[in-house]
């Protein structure tokens, strides 16, 4: 299976991703493009997914009145996204995966998992009780899927040089077990990480795990357009 990875450089806020990613999706729905991940990272916004009440996961004493809060049709709880952060779109057709949501996701785990195993010689693994990748009790990786006329959006944010400091703004996925926390790769090696390594291995570790063939990523300092940019390497 053919699978196309753009990384986007520069920060992109979330109001504009959101309106890219309508567009990739309804390209991908059509078959003008093949099955696509857009990498990328945001300027610091809370996201809230389908589940009710989730305000109340808000500490709005410690949350900056300047940050966005913007709710999205995708699954999961709250989350909080910054620089740093690896952010994954999938625009995914599920039609060849028979509509298999949950393993989809389990392949997406695994692939994260196998990533830190090999690169890191961290053993991170899935939890039977919460979706996203974990290292021990602190968790690494979120993911948020949403299927619409049969292909998938939204995606993962995978904790790489994120300021864990801001995940106080919120109660992470609406998980309120105190001994539950978040990690990130800085956090876990001591040092902070070159992102251009970290998505080419990311890129490699998915594709396997998804059962794509092997490619490279597309390359763009910004997007220019609600489609390919002009800046693609």
């Amino acid at each position: 299976m053919i699978l196309r990875v753009i990384h986007t450089i520069n920060p992109v806020p979330y109001s504009l991703a959101y309106k890219r990613q309508k567009h990739i999706h309804a390209e991908r729905v059509a078959g003008v493009i093949p099955d696509t991940i857009w990498l990328l990272e945001h300027p610091p916004v809370i996201t809230t997914g389908l589940r009710s009440n989730q305000v109340t996961n808000i500490h709005t004493n410690l949350c900056p009145q300047e940050i966005d809060i913007i709710s999205t049709e995708r699954g999961g709880s709250i989350t909080y996204h910054g620089p740093g952060q690896l952010v994954g779109y999938l625009f995914i057709s599920m039609e060849n995966r028979q509509f298999q949501v949950k393993r989809f996701v389990q392949d997406i785990e695994t692939g994260f998992i196998t990533f830190l195993r090999k690169n890191y010689g961290i053993i991170a693994h899935h939890d039977d009780k919460y979706t996203g990748v974990w290292v021990g009790m602190d968790k690494i990786a979120a993911i948020g899927i949403a299927l619409s006329q049969r292909v998938t959006l939204h995606g993962f944010a995978f904790n790489v040089n994120t300021d864990l400091s801001h995940f106080k703004w919120i109660i992470p996925c609406g998980i309120t077990d105190k001994a539950r926390g978040v990690t990130s790769l800085e956090k876990l090696t001591g040092k902070r990480q070159d992102m251009s390594r970290i998505i080419l291995a990311v890129n490699h570790e998915l594709r396997t795990a998804l059962g794509y063939e092997s490619g490279d990523v597309l390359r763009e300092e910004a997007f220019y357009s609600m489609g390919t940019s002009k800046n693609q390497l």
